[in-house]
């Protein structure tokens, strides 16, 4: 798509958006500084008081990315619904974050997730995962965000990527830096507001325009509808969802720093599970805003509203321009930019966050103060800012779909944080060594098939789906672990989850009638979905 020529008003509504999140984020961060509680744990878990509302809608503006918006918009512009599994399979990971993986961190304090590999197996898992961590929250966050933030940047502006981005990172570290986890936390909330309501708007005018639900479901054609495909399908076979998609939720989910990050704040089990429970019932609604709109784009160009698209990821912007009157353009592009300026935001904290607590503080400098730790925080800050970028502006010179680029990401990097964290929490028999050997390994594995997999050597034939490769990954690491910890000794105290949570009969740390029932609701809906789409 060429540049587009936003009026002045849009304009002027886009910029004074992205002041007015500086503006909130040096505020909390001034606030902080005068009530003296700037410490740590205010920079990076948000002081851990942070109520359910907070923990819920955070997590929602750090999963709903800009290339949700875009790429979702663009995939059901060619495929429908079927990418809705995506979202609502994201509820059971939920659950499984809510009743097994926020006890444990909670109740044990974990800051991070490598803290949580210490406790459990050692040292050299720790080391091993505070770089995979840190890789993590760089290039799978900062970085692809960045990516996706030069490109738009430079569409609506016609300012060249390599100064957009630095632009972005510029933005995004006023507020990581000054403000850490409370200033993201607050943004993120305001940002994920005005991103339903406007996603809202797109659907309820778009439906508009096309003549209603039934002239929808009448003009496109019926496998649009449905949540599974068969299994010779080349895009979104079922088995390959539903085989892959849980690796994937596990380790996004439950064991990526930038997500848990947000649960970890809570001010009590009761927070974090509710904020949990939030996220899964907002899941419910997301293909209703993020998925439909890219069906109604396609009505709407077969109908000849619309003028049929370059490419399907140009469906976003192609409804905010069609749809969206003078102000709410500026305010949807807008939210797009905060967005993926959130998103940055949330990679530097998640990066600064791993390196100052579990690689300066434990092994560069063990007697380190809190001002030191903090200092050394922001340095390596600016460094990751710079790198973050160097590698955005190559990721923007590579000839893939940002989709199909986020999915790589994401794919081979998962089962080896999925497998270690999975069964190591649920089997008391794990060793040490099994942990150590099974990332090393597993990541070295998932690396090398997976280069194989994207340059199609030795021939693409030879592959299968890339979720069906993530599923068969996990697999093997699950069965190396289990045997490798039958082959060596535990030297560390073995216990599994539930013992760790129930051991000392706290009851602040067990799961409240209330969330329980609340789970069992969600549930139910979710199967209702599943029946009325099947």
């Amino acid at each position: 798509m060429n540049r587009i020529h936003l009026g002045m008003i849009d304009g002027a509504v886009i910029i004074l958006y992205i002041i007015a999140l500086i503006v909130i984020g040096v505020f909390i961060s001034k606030q902080k500084t005068k009530s003296g509680n700037l410490v740590s744990e205010d920079i990076f878990l948000g002081g851990r008081t942070l109520p359910w509302y907070k923990v819920g809608l955070s997590i929602f503006s750090t999963n709903v990315s800009p290339s949700m918006l875009v790429a979702y918009f663009g995939a059901a512009y060619t495929s429908g619904m079927v990418l809705a599994n995506f979202e609502w399979i994201a509820w059971i990971f939920l659950v499984l974050l809510s009743f097994l993986f926020i006890p444990y961190y909670l109740k044990n304090k974990i800051s991070t997730m490598p803290e949580f590999l210490m406790n459990k197996f050692g040292k050299k898992s720790h080391l091993f995962f505070t770089y995979f961590s840190m890789f993590s929250s760089l290039i799978v966050w900062s970085s692809f965000m960045l990516c996706i933030g030069g490109l738009v940047i430079e569409q609506l502006f016609g300012v060249p990527v390599y100064i957009s981005t630095f632009l972005i990172i510029i933005i995004a570290m006023s507020y990581s830096l000054n403000g850490g986890l409370n200033s993201i936390v607050h943004t993120g909330m305001i940002q994920s507001i005005v991103l339903i309501l406007v996603s809202l708007i797109i659907v309820f005018v778009g439906l508009y325009r096309v003549g209603g639900v039934s002239h929808l479901v009448a003009s496109v054609p019926h496998d649009y509808w449905t949540l599974f495909k068969p299994t010779s399908d080349q895009g979104y076979p079922w088995h390959a969802i539903w085989l892959g998609y849980p690796v994937l939720g596990i380790w996004f989910w439950c064991t990526d720093q930038s997500i848990v990050q947000r649960t970890l704040a809570a001010k009590s089990i009761d927070d974090g599970q509710k904020g949990a429970l939030l996220v899964a019932g907002l899941k419910v609604i997301m293909p209703f805003i993020f998925i439909l709109p890219g069906i109604i784009c396609l009505v709407l160009v077969k109908d000849g509203i619309f003028v049929p698209l370059e490419k399907p990821d140009h469906a976003y912007i192609s409804m905010v321009y069609g749809l969206l009157p003078t102000g709410l353009i500026g305010l949807a592009l807008g939210t797009l930019l905060v967005s993926i300026i959130n998103d940055v935001a949330t990679g530097l904290s998640s990066f600064s966050t791993v390196f100052a607590l579990d690689l300066y503080a434990k092994k560069i400098n063990p007697n380190a103060s809190e001002r030191e730790v903090k200092k050394m925080s922001k340095k390596v800050s600016i460094v990751a800012s710079i790198v973050a970028a160097l590698v955005a502006i190559f990721f923007s010179t590579v000839d893939k779909t940002l989709f199909d680029l986020g999915q790589s990401l994401g794919t081979y990097i998962a089962p080896p944080a999925a497998t270690v964290f999975i069964v190591g929490l649920l089997w008391k028999k794990a060793t040490p060594r099994a942990a150590e050997l099974t990332l090393y390994f597993g990541t070295f594995l998932c690396l090398v098939f997976g280069f194989c997999q994207l340059t199609g050597f030795p021939n693409k034939e030879f592959w299968p789906h890339y979720m069906l490769l993530c599923f068969y990954m996990m697999v093997i690491l699950v069965v190396f672990m289990m045997v490798v910890s039958y082959f060596t000794t535990n030297s560390r105290k073995a216990y599994a989850v539930h013992e760790v949570i129930t051991q000392d009969g706290e009851q602040k740390y067990q799961t409240s009638t209330t969330v329980k029932i609340l789970w069992a609701l969600l549930a139910l809906i979710m199967l209702l979905i599943y029946y009325i789409f099947n």
